[in-house]
C-alpha cells in the first residue's frame, strides 16, 4: 500500500524526531560537567566577592588616612575638620551616589586612627570581613578584644547580626574568662562557656519544671544553638537511649566536637543546681563512656545546663575536680553589656577562690 503524502511527512517527522533524540543521547554531557562548571562559576563569584570587600575596606582606610593628612592642615582643626567633612560628603555624593554620607566619611576617619598600620589589620583575613562589621570591631576600646572579634568574623564569615549579637553577649569577655590559668590549647575546660546565654528562644527566664519544652525550643533553634556552644560543635541527637541490662536512660543533647575529638552531652535543668544532678551526669558520662564512645573518641563531656547553681556545692563536689563534668548557667534574657561584665568578673573572683588564691 502506498504512503500518502500526509502520511510520508509524518512519518518523516518521526524519523526526524528518533534521529533528534538519539543525537542527543549521544552529546549530551554527564552530569558531573554541569556541576563542575557551577563550580567554577561559583567559586568565580566568590573571590569576587572577597576580592570587592577587600578592595573597599582597604579604599575606606586610604580616604580616612586622607581625611585626617588633609584636616591636619588646617588651623583650627575641629571647625575645619567638620567643615572638610561635610564638603567633601557633598562632592562625593553627587559624584558616586550613596555611601559617602557625613557619617560614613566620619567612619573611614575613625578606622584610620584605630588602625593607623593597615598591613597589620590585612594579616586578619580581611577579604571576608564586610565594612559593617570593621565599623562595629572599631568601636570597641580594647585592642585585643578587636583583635579577636577581627580573626573570628573573618574566619567564621559572620554576619552583622552574628557579630553584633556576639559582642553583646560578651563572647570575647566570656571566652578569655573560661580560659585564665589555663595552657593555650584544647582542653574541654577552654570550649565551655558560663553562662550560656540562648536568648534566640524567645521564652521567659522561669522555665521550672519544663525540660521538655526546654529542650525542644533549643532543637527549633539549632543553628543557632550550635552557634552560642561554640567551635566544633555538631548535633548527634535529643533523648538519646542508653541502656543497662537493668533500665534505660535518655540524655537530653548529644553533641560531637570534631575539635576535642568527643561526644557532649548536655543535661537541661529549669532550676537550680543539686547534688542528685551532680551524680546523674557523673553515671550518664561514665555509661556513654563505656556503650557509645568508640576507641579513637577522646573521654566524653558533660555539661548540666541549670538557671542556678551554689558555687559551694561546686567546690566539694566532683565537678571541682573532674575534667569531664561542668556545670553552667544559662540565660533566656540577653544581659547588658554592664551585667555580662559583671557576671563574669564574679566567675573570675569565684574561680580564683577556688584555686587557693591562684
Amino acid at each position: 500500500m502506498r504512503l500518502g503524502a500526509k502520511d510520508n511527512f509524518t512519518a518523516s517527522n518521526n524519523n526526524s524526531r528518533q534521529v533528534h533524540i538519539r543525537m542527543n543521547k549521544e552529546v549530551s554531557p554527564d552530569k558531573t560537567f554541569y556541576v563542575e562548571i557551577d563550580n567554577l562559576l561559583k567559586e568565580a563569584r566568590h573571590k569576587a566577592y572577597q576580592t570587592v570587600h577587600t578592595v573597599m575596606v582597604q579604599t575606606y582606610w586610604q580616604i580616612g588616612r586622607r581625611i585626617v593628612e588633609q584636616e591636619q592642615q588646617g588651623n583650627n582643626r575641629a571647625a575645619y575638620g567638620e567643615q572638610l567633612i561635610t564638603n567633601l560628603s557633598r562632592h562625593l555624593s553627587a559624584e558616586f551616589g550613596k555611601g559617602f554620607s557625613e557619617a560614613n566619611l566620619k567612619n573611614m576617619r575613625q578606622f584610620y586612627h584605630v588602625f593607623p598600620d593597615f598591613e597589620q589589620f590585612a594579616t586578619h583575613c580581611v577579604a571576608y570581613l564586610s565594612w559593617t562589621n570593621t565599623r562595629r570591631i572599631m568601636r570597641l576600646n580594647d585592642a585585643n578584644e578587636r583583635n579577636f572579634y577581627i580573626k573570628e568574623a573573618s574566619s567564621q564569615n559572620w554576619s552583622s547580626r552574628q557579630l553584633e549579637r556576639n559582642i553583646k553577649r560578651g563572647y570575647y569577655r566570656r571566652l578569655l574568662s573560661t580560659r585564665q590559668g589555663e595552657k593555650q590549647k584544647q582542653e574541654p575546660g577552654s570550649f565551655i562557656k558560663d553562662p550560656y546565654v540562648p536568648e534566640f528562644l524567645d521564652v521567659p527566664e522561669d522555665r521550672t519544671g519544663k525540660e521538655s519544652a526546654l529542650e525542644k525550643a533549643l532543637i527549633e533553634n539549632l543553628q543557632k544553638l550550635l552557634l552560642e556552644l561554640g567551635k566544633g560543635f555538631s548535633f548527634v541527637a535529643r533523648q538519646m537511649r542508653i541502656s543497662t541490662e537493668t533500665g534505660h536512660f535518655y540524655i537530653d543533647l548529644v553533641f560531637y566536637n570534631y575539635l576535642l575529638k568527643c561526644f557532649v552531652i548536655v543535661d537541661l535543668k529549669t532550676k537550680k543546681l543539686n547534688h542528685s544532678d551532680i551524680g546523674q551526669m557523673d553515671m550518664y558520662v561514665r555509661m556513654f563512656d563505656a556503650l557509645k564512645r568508640a576507641e579513637d573518641d577522646n573521654p566524653t563531656i558533660g555539661i548540666i545546663l541549670c538557671t542556678e547553681k551554689d558555687e559551694t556545692m561546686v567546690k566539694y563536689s566532683v565537678l571541682q575536680e573532674s575534667q569531664q563534668l561542668f556545670a553552667s548557667k544559662y540565660k533566656t534574657v540577653l544581659p547588658t553589656e554592664e551585667e555580662m561584665a559583671e557576671m563574669i568578673t564574679l566567675q573570675n573572683r569565684k574561680r580564683i577562690e577556688n584555686n587557693g588564691g591562684e
